[in-house]
């Protein structure tokens, strides 16, 4: 399963909604609330190629890869090792990246070794105090792959490194606390919901759009529990909404905002979870935030094979999917 989306319902919660609770799969076709269909809208444009809408105001949280590390484990060398992955790190690359190990079916050390080569990373990386580390991942293979990144950096800088997939993060992040894991790589926003959670469920969602908000409230988290990080990568895996390069190039859309003022109505038709009507950072928050209407919402799954297969087959308009998915890869 992928990382944990940010699809939560009140952000007051603090909830981590994980994959495994976006719903049954299917295609129910469920029509939208009357009052939705408020135009013709734009019916669905089958495609091979799919393209992500810019998410011009900034609806989903900044879930930029990270790197978190256990502080007592830390040094400067290796965070300065990790800082370096972050810097040539996009969310085109992680798109390669993902690419690379889920459709080209290379393997997750094969994909990290060329981006290390290609990217330059290793030169100049200064050696650290060295000894016995374990990079850890989660278990779907962008992480996995970015682990082996890390371990090939840290490497560099003097460290015995072991990459080990670990499970999710209800399991891998209390091994980071205790130190038995050095490193995982993380998203900025998910992580410090996850945290606010075991800190204070009370307290109020630390996340935010804006990068700088987000990284600030996790550091503060992080602190509380022993850990601290490095710097964010500019790649994000979130929650993004996707076409195809057909239906943008027809309707003339590159934005979400584009989509909310040419495609609301009845002939619009949006793919994802089952729970997406009612979630902020889906088809509620495209209501709230853009105010898009789709005419109908189809319960499908969440930025996965049968959302895909719906929007290169002309069932849906848009689609949720994840912003780092391999199949968005240009060409």
């Amino acid at each position: 399963m992928r990382r944990n989306l940010l699809l939560a319902a009140a952000a007051a919660t603090v909830a981590v909604v994980s994959l495994a609770g976006c719903g049954d799969a299917g295609s129910s076709g469920t029509e939208a609330p009357p009052s939705a269909a408020v135009g013709a809208g734009c019916a669905p444009v089958a495609g091979d190629a799919l393209v992500v809408l810019e998410d011009d105001k900034k609806l989903q949280n900044t879930d930029n890869v990270i790197p978190a590390i256990n502080k007592k484990a830390s040094s400067p060398q290796m965070i300065a090792a990790l800082d370096k992955v972050s810097a040539a790190l996009d969310t085109t690359k992680l798109i390669a990246l993902n690419k690379a190990v889920d459709i080209d079916r290379k393997s997750s050390k094969a994909a990290a070794e060329e981006f290390v080569t290609a990217n330059n990373i290793t030169a100049g990386i200064e050696k650290g105090p060295g000894g016995k580390i374990t990079v850890g991942a989660g278990n779907f293979t962008e992480s996995a792959t970015l682990g082996e990144i890390y371990g090939l950096a840290l490497t560099a800088a003097g460290y015995t490194v072991t990459v080990q997939q670990i499970g999710n993060r209800e399991l891998y992040e209390p091994a980071l606390e205790k130190g038995s894991v050095a490193v995982v790589p993380e998203y900025a926003a998910t992580l410090a919901t996850f945290l606010q959670g075991k800190v204070d469920k009370n307290g109020q969602d630390p996340s935010s759009n804006d990068l700088d908000t987000t990284v600030k409230n996790l550091t503060a988290l992080g602190d509380k529990v022993g850990l601290v990080f490095g710097k964010p990568a500019a790649a994000q895996d979130q929650n993004a909404f996707a076409v195809t390069t057909a239906f943008a190039d027809k309707n003339g859309l590159k934005t979400l905002s584009d989509l909310a003022a040419k495609c609301s109505g009845a002939a619009t038709v949006l793919g994802g979870p089952a729970e997406c009507p009612q979630r902020p950072k889906c088809q509620l928050g495209l209501s709230e935030v853009y105010n898009f209407q789709a005419g109908k919402f189809s319960s499908l799954d969440a930025g996965g094979p049968l959302t895909k297969s719906a929007l290169k087959q002309g069932s849906v308009s848009v689609g949720l999917v994840f912003s780092s998915d391999g199949s968005l890869a240009a060409g």
